[in-house]
């Protein structure tokens, strides 16, 4: 075969180079219709979820979780108590510390050698009660010599005295001039004078001889002895010779808001006892009971607050001096409050509330107001009368409307437990503080212009 001449050859590259190159466009519109769709799926997958979230009581067919295709909503297991009424005691609490009322270091009046110490530490005694004694033989022998001064300077005014008398004479006759006569006047006035010396010395002196026998000046409880017998001891020594802290009757300072200030003046300016307890640090165990004695005169501006201070009897001293207490004062009584389990009121975004169990075995939400609390009960001032029952377990698994079976706690048998929903503990309290679809906003709870009041 004959090869192409070269004018051939030309035409066919010029052909070649002039054709319009095709592109291959399926790769590139295969990928777009693929994240397109990827885009789409997603879509779709988030309107579920939403629509899921949103709709959280929805069952596979728009029921209740747990429902039957076409069956109708079961009973939710709940826990329900009755609302009642009661008189309930409104408490001011406080946190505060007792105060002894004497404490008393004990020192000697006398210097002297330390002969006797009459107290064992940790004894309770009596004001009066004999401590400690300090030598008391200088102190003796400075007493008789205070009473023989005194009886001397008596002789001599006797004297001075009789001698006056004479001069007197003497003078009426014109025996003796006058200047003679005023010298004994004199004279008589200075014995005088060293008489009444003479007896403050004496008595002095009896004084310091008592001073030897230290007595309790205050009963109470005597601490640690820092000094044993056969020291010298002085008025001067920082450490005394006991320390003495007085337990029956002891009080207690704590503090209270200022906004609760008219809630104590009202019932002292009525002349009404307040009654206050004391707790301990856990708030468990009861230590005293007592009164409120009196309240300060100004108020702390640092932390807004007053100081109160109650006495108490401390009978069997179960009370310490500076020992940190939970005080509650007692400064009201609300006669036939209606009160609830505090685990019946819930709480949400909207308001406090309640779920309320109708005849027909349905829940319906209800706002309330809150009061104060006592104990595992709360009183709730509106929204609930007394006999109307409460769910108060298991409320994180209804919504308005939901069929319970409700069991009441105060009517079971002992050792019995409520029924909780998804197996969780009775009385546990769980969705106690969360809104009934345990997830947004619940679209039945109260309105946000409910109040709310918290409790004393």
């Amino acid at each position: 075969m004959n090869a192409p001449d070269s004018k051939e050859r030309i035409a066919v590259d010029t052909y070649s180079l002039t054709r319009p190159v095709r592109t291959r466009r399926y790769g590139t519109s295969t990928t777009i219709w693929v994240v397109v769709g990827f885009l789409l799926l997603v879509a779709v997958i988030g309107w579920l979820v939403y629509r899921a979230q949103s709709q959280p009581q929805s069952g596979p067919q728009g029921g209740p979780p747990g429902a039957r295709r076409g069956g109708a909503m079961p009973a939710q297991p709940v826990g329900v108590a009755t609302a009642k009424t009661a008189n309930v005691n409104v408490y001011l609490d406080g946190l505060g510390a007792v105060t002894p009322r004497a404490t008393v270091t004990v020192h000697t009046r006398v210097a002297g050698q330390l002969m006797k110490v009459a107290f064992v530490e940790g004894q309770m005694v009596k004001q009066g009660d004999l401590l400690a004694e300090v030598d008391p033989r200088p102190y003796q022998a400075a007493l008789e010599q205070a009473q023989g001064q005194l009886q001397r300077d008596k002789a001599l005014l006797a004297d001075a005295k009789l001698d006056l008398d004479r001069y007197q004479t003497l003078f009426a006759q014109d025996s003796i001039a006058k200047q003679t006569l005023d010298t004994q006047a004199a004279l008589v006035q200075q014995y005088e004078g060293t008489v009444k010396a003479d007896q403050g010395a004496l008595d002095n002196a009896a004084v310091n001889l008592v001073y030897t026998r230290i007595t309790a000046p205050v009963a109470g409880r005597v601490g640690l002895r820092p000094v044993d017998p056969g020291n010298i001891v002085q008025p001067t020594d920082s450490t005394g010779i006991v320390v003495i802290t007085q337990l029956q009757p002891i009080d207690v300072v704590f503090t209270v808001p200022q906004d609760d200030i008219p809630r104590v003046v009202k019932p002292m300016k009525a002349d009404q006892s307040l009654a206050v307890d004391a707790f301990d640090r856990d708030q468990k165990v009861k230590l005293a009971s007592g009164k409120l004695l009196t309240i300060d005169n100004q108020i702390d501006v640092t932390t807004g607050t007053v100081k109160l201070k109650a006495t108490f009897e401390n009978k069997d001293t179960a009370l310490f001096p500076n020992q940190f207490v939970n005080v509650k004062m007692l400064v009201d009584v609300m006669q036939s409050a209606v009160i609830v389990p505090v685990g019946a009121v819930q709480r949400g975004s909207r308001g406090t509330y309640v779920y309320v169990v109708k005849p027909d075995s349905t829940v319906t939400v209800r706002p309330v107001t809150t009061g104060p609390a006592e104990g595992d009960n709360v009183v709730l001032l509106s929204g609930i009368s007394a006999g109307d029952v409460l769910v108060t377990d298991g409320a994180d698994k209804l919504r308005e409307g939901a069929k319970v079976d409700g069991v009441d706690r105060a009517q079971q048998p002992a050792g019995v437990a409520p029924a909780a929903p998804d197996g969780a503990a009775p009385g546990s309290g769980k969705g106690r503080h969360r809104r009934p679809d345990g997830q947004g906003t619940d679209p039945q709870a109260p309105s946000p212009h409910s109040d709310t009041k918290s409790s004393s």
